[in-house]
C-alpha cells in the first residue's frame, strides 16, 4: 500500500517555515550552478558562434592567431585572385586584408585592460553581415573614425557615440555603435586599415578574411594557399579559427564545475539536515503509519518523494534567482584571441535547457540528501517509536 502523495504536501505545508528556508538556501545553490554555467557557456558560444562556413581567415604560417601574424601588403593581391574566391555585385572579390592592434584602456570601473582594434579593408563590412551599426554611421578612411561595439562602449569610458578617444596618442571619434549578436567581434573597436597601418606605422596585414564561392572552394582554397611556398600563409575556416581560440574558457569551466560540486555537497547536506530533522519530529507519526500497515519500502519511498518535492520548490527558485542574470555583458582576458590578454566580452546565457539541467540538478540533491534520511525512517522499528 503506498502512501499517498498528498500527505506529504500537507506535512511540508504543516512546516512551511522550515520548508521554505530550506528550499531558498537550495535554491540559492541551484542559482549559482545556472549562474556559471550561464558565464561558460556565454564565453564559450562568443567564439563557436563567430564566423561563416564558406569564409576563411588567411594568417601567416605558424601563427596562431591574428595578432601574432604579419604579413607584406603584397600577398593580398595574390590571395584575393585566387580561383574560388567569391565576388560582390560589382564583381570585386569579397577579401578584407586586415590589422589587428592591442590597445590598453580602463574600464569604467578603473581597472585597466586590454582592447582589441581592427583595421579592415574595403569588403570588411560585406563579410560580416551580422554585424548591424545600431547608432550612428559606419566609418570613412583617412580621418580617424571608428565604430565600436555596443558591449565596449558600455563598458569603457570614452567610446560613447560622438565620444573623440585619444589612442594612440591621436584623437579618434566614434561615429558608430555596433552589434553583433553576441559573436567575438562584439569586444573589438573597428575602423579602417589604412588608418591604423598609418598611425601605428604598420603596412602590413595580419590577416586576410575572404568568401569562397561554395564549400568546396573553401577546401580548394585552402589547400592551394598552404601548399604556395612563396607566400608561406595558412588558411582556416572562419569558424574552426574562432572555435579554437576557446582557450579562455578553460578557467572558468574549471572553476564553474568546482564551485557546482562544492556548491552540490554543500546543499546535499542541507537538504539531508532538514530531512533529517523531519523525521525526528514524526517518530511518533512513522510509528502510526507502521501500525496501520505501510511497509518499509513504502515510507522509504514516501520520504524520498518529499525530499524531491522540497527540491523541485528549489530549483524552481533557483531558476527564478538565475533569471535576472540573463543578457548581462561581463568579460575576461583572453589569452587565445591574440596572445595579450585583450578583453573578450560575452553575455550571461540562461537559456532554456540551462533551466532544466537547473532542475534536474535541484532533484539530484534531493535524491542523494533524501536518501540517507529515507532510509532512517524505513529503518524506525514500530516498538522504538511507541516507546519514544
Amino acid at each position: 500500500m503506498k502512501i499517498p502523495i498528498k500527505y506529504n504536501l500537507r506535512s511540508m505545508w504543516n512546516r512551511r517555515v522550515g520548508t521554505l528556508l530550506t528550499a531558498a538556501g537550495v535554491g540559492l545553490t541551484v542559482a549559482i550552478v545556472i549562474v556559471m554555467m550561464a558565464m561558460v557557456g556565454g564565453l564559450t558560444s562568443a567564439f563557436t558562434d563567430t564566423g561563416h562556413s564558406d569564409q576563411l581567415i588567411v594568417i601567416r604560417k605558424g601563427s596562431r592567431n591574428e595578432v601574432n601574424s604579419y604579413y607584406g601588403l603584397n600577398n593580398f593581391a595574390t590571395v584575393r585572385e585566387l580561383p574560388g574566391v567569391a565576388s560582390d555585385e560589382e564583381g570585386k572579390p569579397l577579401a578584407s586584408g586586415e590589422v589587428v592592434v592591442v590597445i590598453n584602456w580602463p574600464r569604467s570601473s578603473g581597472e585597466e585592460t586590454n582592447l582589441t582594434m581592427r583595421g579592415m579593408g574595403e569588403q570588411g563590412l560585406k563579410l560580416r553581415p551580422e554585424l548591424r551599426i545600431v547608432e550612428g554611421r559606419t566609418f570613412e578612411s583617412g580621418v580617424r573614425e571608428i565604430i565600436v561595439s555596443r558591449s565596449a562602449s558600455q563598458r569603457f569610458d570614452g567610446f560613447r557615440l560622438g565620444d573623440t578617444p585619444l589612442i594612440n596618442d591621436a584623437p579618434w571619434t566614434v561615429v558608430g555603435i555596433f552589434e553583433t549578436g553576441g559573436s567575438a567581434y562584439d569586444s573589438e573597436i573597428m575602423t579602417s586599415h589604412s588608418d591604423i597601418a598609418q598611425e601605428w606605422q604598420r603596412p602590413i596585414h595580419s590577416s586576410i578574411l575572404l568568401r569562397a564561392q561554395d564549400l568546396q572552394a573553401v577546401e580548394d582554397i585552402r589547400k592551394r594557399i598552404d601548399e604556395d611556398r612563396n607566400i608561406d600563409l595558412q588558411a582556416i575556416p572562419q569558424r574552426q579559427y574562432f572555435a579554437d581560440q576557446t582557450s579562455s574558457a578553460g578557467p572558468v569551466l574549471v572553476l564553474g564545475t568546482f564551485v557546482a560540486v562544492m556548491m552540490g555537497i554543500g546543499a546535499c547536506f542541507a537538504a539531508m539536515n532538514m530531512m533529517y530533522g523531519t523525521i525526528m519530529a514524526r517518530v511518533k507519526e512513522i510509528a502510526t503509519l507502521r501500525a496501520l500497515g505501510f511497509k518499509r519500502r513504502s515510507i522509504l519511498s514516501s520520504f524520498m518523494v518529499e525530499a524531491m518535492l522540497l527540491t523541485l520548490l528549489a530549483g524552481i527558485l533557483g531558476c527564478l534567482m538565475a533569471l535576472p542574470l540573463n543578457g548581462i555583458t561581463t568579460g575576461t582576458a583572453n589569452m587565445g584571441t591574440n596572445g595579450s590578454f585583450s578583453e573578450i566580452l560575452f553575455q550571461f546565457r540562461i537559456t532554456p535547457p540551462l533551466l532544466v539541467a537547473g532542475i534536474v540538478f535541484a532533484l539530484g540533491v534531493g535524491v542523494a540528501g533524501g536518501f540517507l534520511p529515507a532510509l532512517r525512517a524505513a529503518r524506525i522499528r514500530l516498538i522504538d517509536a511507541l516507546r519514544d
